[in-house]
């Protein structure tokens, strides 16, 4: 169905013995037509009353099935407009890999934009974020990038590596993997420390993700090491929240 088309009727069928809530029915049947594409991005949903109607359902139940959407960032609600479907997050597990990587094993089409590469010492606040390495002195590589997924803007990410590991400009462009060029020089990326937060992007960080401030936004800040302890690189990197999310895994 094609961005700004009247909504379709979805051939929704709940199952009112089950012991599984009918707004979870509803909502797990809408995200289903989303991830298989019945449902593209810009397509409006039908609207609560018609839902209600069709369906038999009360409004308040057709409001909690969409509104879970809402907050699992497929369905964006709209004055004016009404319900649309938004790109579904990229969802990534928390380990120590390649993002340009772990995009095509999800079908996405990674590409990148290099926004800055220059080879010279730290700024300040970045030296002091490596204090605890202990390999502030000398020259290092820094690279800032524009990842993209589907042609849509996921994360600017930005590297910092001792220039020892003589990367050139070359080796970064055209959506090539850094961990992947490090593999290449011999580099067996081990174990890595990171921090997760989030805050509101800077005008050109929503510039650069296609956002209008105010917009939330998740930082890494990540320090890398190879097999042998030695420090590989610090990354810093800001994620779209809306199309990118983290997940882990607890065992007790």
């Amino acid at each position: 169905m094609s961005q700004g088309a009247a909504f379709a009727e979805l051939d929704i069928r709940l199952d009112r013995t089950s012991s599984v809530p009918l707004y979870h029915q509803l909502a797990t049947s809408i995200e289903q037509a989303i991830t298989s594409g019945e449902l593209a991005p810009g397509d409006r949903l039908e609207n609560e009353l018609s839902l209600t109607n069709r369906l038999g359902l009360s409004r308040p139940t057709a409001r909690q099935a969409i509104q879970e959407l809402v907050k699992k960032g497929l369905l964006v609600r709209k004055r004016g407009v009404g319900t649309q479907v938004v790109r579904s997050q990229f969802r990534r597990d928390e380990r120590l890999s390649s993002l340009n990587e772990d995009l095509a094993k999800a079908g996405r089409v990674p590409s990148t934009r290099l926004l800055d590469f220059t080879v010279g010492p730290l700024a300040d606040d970045v030296r002091d974020a490596l204090d605890a390495t202990g390999v502030t002195e000398g020259d290092f590589v820094t690279i800032r990038r524009l990842r993209l997924a589907d042609d849509v803007p996921l994360a600017i990410l930005t590297n910092y590596l001792p220039a020892r590991f003589e990367i050139a400009r070359s080796d970064v462009e055209d959506g090539l993997s850094l961990y992947g060029h490090l593999a290449t020089l011999g580099v067996n990326l081990k174990i890595a420390h990171q921090r997760i937060s989030a805050r509101l992007m800077d005008d050109e960080e929503a510039g650069l993700l296609d956002s209008t401030p105010p917009a939330a936004c998740l930082t890494v800040e990540r320090t890398a090491y190879d097999d042998v302890g030695q420090f590989v690189e610090l990354g810093r990197h800001v994620y779209q929240a809306a199309h990118y999310s983290i997940q882990s895994s607890l065992v007790v």
